[in-house]
């Protein structure tokens, strides 16, 4: 895997959640899923829709009615929901919904080594300025990222590093983006 699947995977605000759930052990139907992640209908079925567009899930053949498909986990699969279902965990419940946000998983896996602000940018290619700086900021404010100026640098430049939860997040999805 690397940053351009995860930043696939997780432009889907409910690709994450679902992933893991299937790895809990959740049946790979919509209703038990749907009562797991707590998502909407529509905006689970975007997310299912694209999780089997990029081959993470697909739907069990010879299972479940052509209205009410079951789906289950593909060898890729089981691994985004292995690393999904140790991140949605760790996290918390109450910072779930920042997990949801497209650039926060990205932005981790990115911070694993402290990085300035334009090199995370470019690591990060379609990100926009403003969508950065709100997601760093977010990240900030939760603890997950440090924010320390070097002073040494001219003019001064931020260095950003995953911290506490954010640090712990940022070891799991490591190894897989090497």
């Amino acid at each position: 895997m690397d940053i351009k699947q995860l930043v696939n995977i997780t432009s889907r605000a409910w690709a994450v959640p679902i992933l893991a759930a299937l790895h809990e052990g959740v049946p790979g139907r919509q209703a038990p899923l749907l009562t797991a992640t707590g998502a909407g209908r529509t905006a689970f079925a975007q997310s299912m829709s694209h999780l089997i567009e990029i081959g993470l899930v697909e739907r069990n053949p010879g299972h479940g009615h052509p209205l009410r498909p079951e789906f289950r986990l593909t060898p890729p699969g089981k691994i985004g929901a292995e690393i999904s279902h140790n991140i949605w965990t760790l996290a918390g419940e109450e910072n779930q919904n920042l997990l949801r946000k497209s650039w926060t998983l990205p932005t981790l896996a990115i911070l694993h080594t402290p990085h300035h602000f334009n090199d995370i940018q470019r690591a990060l290619d379609p990100i926009t300025d403003r969508a950065l700086s709100q997601i760093l900021k977010s990240l900030e404010e939760c603890e997950w990222v440090h924010r320390n100026v070097d002073n040494e640098a001219r003019p001064p430049r931020p260095i950003y590093s995953a911290a506490n939860t954010g640090s712990k997040i940022s070891a799991i999805m490591a190894p897989y983006l090497a």
